[in-house]
């Protein structure tokens, strides 16, 4: 039996009208890139398949509300912000359900004052998946959602149920911290190899 290849515009129809081979296909094509960004968020890979099964579900669910952008051209690109959205929150929802809530000090700006930190543009993106392991898991939450995932501090608090200033604290904190391990590892680790 031949299959048909089929454009990315007549798989989503097909998901939209619940067509199983176009699922299938979509759940192909999409898997790696949601694995990837829920394994920003946990670090246990059976939790992680876990949760890109439960976006997928989500997304098949609500795949008919997903409005295309004007250009045909960017259907694609806009469809990926998307499903990322929802996998970003089903990751979130998972960590705040699997905590009766997180802990957090009552930041205060005046007390932390936030300041411009540009570690995000000196480090290589791989670095930085490297690194966000290493940080506290309010931290990484904050800045994954802040700087990968383009979420503003506003909707953060509200996602991880903290005060909008106490975003910006963690947020600079997770720089912070992101600065310090990259020169303790990786710059250390140049010196001496070099």
């Amino acid at each position: 039996m031949i299959k048909k290849i089929l454009r990315f515009e007549e798989i989503l129809k097909g998901c939209v009208k619940n067509d199983n081979s176009c699922k299938e296909m979509m759940y192909k094509s999409f898997y790696g890139y949601l694995m990837g960004i829920i394994l920003r968020y946990t670090k246990n890979t059976s939790d992680s398949e876990e949760l890109v099964n439960d976006s997928f579900i989500k997304i098949f669910k609500h795949v008919a509300g997903f409005k295309p952008p004007a250009n045909p051209e960017e259907l694609q690109r806009s469809f990926r912000g998307w499903i990322a959205q929802i996998a970003s929150r089903t990751a979130i929802d998972k960590i705040r359900s699997s905590k009766a809530h997180f802990y957090v000090d009552e930041l205060n700006e005046d007390q932390h004052p936030v300041t411009q930190v540009s570690t995000a543009s000196e480090l290589h993106v791989n670095d930085i998946m490297n690194l966000l392991n290493h940080l506290p898991e309010t931290q990484r939450l904050v800045f994954n959602l802040y700087e990968i995932e383009g979420f503003a501090h506003e909707e953060i608090s509200k996602m991880l149920n903290i005060p909008e200033s106490s975003s910006r604290v963690y947020l600079t904190r997770s720089k912070n911290k992101l600065r310090t391990l990259y020169t303790n590892t990786l710059v250390g680790s140049y010196k001496k190899n070099g």
